[in-house]
């Protein structure tokens, strides 16, 4: 059997041992290492962004197929925009580039695209490709795909509060109506689901501020392969491990006699 064979072989052993009926509703995915995988190559970090697309596209059609009905993709923080300037503008012009290329294979596929985020923090012609993609897209009824861009936990929360702050000065909202389901409708995920499996690349051990409300009582699955060669296995993988978890809340289940 030659490799591909193999692979398919593997791919296809995995996908078997997935119980449909427990599958994570939403999955949500910290991308990690594009810059060390580029690294170990002699290449500059952009190289490994560019690589990472193939990464995005299989993960996105693996869930479709599935049935997974949320994926989110913490594409961008407000952090990286730190990062020398060089990469961040080729990071900006390879998610235009995407966007152009991956816009028919969205509609084909019945994914529905939304950004949480500042989205116009963004360069004009990548919010423009955004907002382009989003409209073509919103009647989709499959997998719904949400790009975090420009996006930051914290920030969200904070903004979250505001909005709810100036509700209660302006009389619309009593302070004993505040809750948790309230907070939760405020919030840019508001109509989603919390993550039921967050998987993190490269093996780093922390959160990034990413999702930090919504992933409370999420399952953590954490893989030292790097973004670039995350494939479908990979995603079964994790899907597999998620399943043999038990989800207690906080509780303790007590065994039926």
């Amino acid at each position: 059997m030659n490799k591909n064979g193999y692979f398919c072989t593997l791919v296809a052993s995995l996908k078997e041992n997935i119980d449909f009926s427990n599958l994570p509703k939403h999955i949500a995915v910290i991308m990690d290492g594009n810059g060390r995988w580029a690294k170990q190559k002699g290449a500059a970090r952009i190289f490994g962004h560019r690589n990472a697309v193939q990464s995005v596209r299989e993960i996105t059609e693996g869930c479709a197929e599935l049935g997974v009905k949320f994926l989110t993709l913490y594409a961008f923080s407000t952090e990286n925009w730190g990062r020398p300037k060089e990469e961040v503008d080729g990071l900006m012009e390879l998610l235009v580039n995407t966007l152009q290329k991956e816009i028919k294979t969205l509609l084909d596929n019945q994914v529905k695209l939304k950004i949480i985020g500042d989205m116009y923090s963004l360069p004009k012609v990548c919010q423009a490709n955004l907002v382009q993609a989003m409209e073509a897209a919103k009647n989709n009824t499959g997998l719904t795909l949400q790009l975090a861009l420009s996006y930051s936990g914290r920030s969200e929360i904070v903004k979250a509060v505001k909005k709810i702050a100036e509700k209660v000065r302006q009389g619309v909202i009593q302070p004993e109506e505040v809750n948790e389901q309230l907070m939760e409708d405020y919030l840019e995920t508001s109509g989603v689901p919390d993550p039921e499996l967050l998987i993190r690349t490269s093996g780093e051990m922390r959160i990034s501020n990413f999702l930090l409300w919504q992933v409370a009582y999420t399952e953590l699955y954490v893989t030292p392969t790097l973004w670039p060669d995350f494939r479908k296995e990979d995603l079964y993988e994790a899907i597999c491990a998620y399943q043999k978890r038990e989800r207690r809340f906080g509780k303790v289940l007590t065994p039926i006699a």
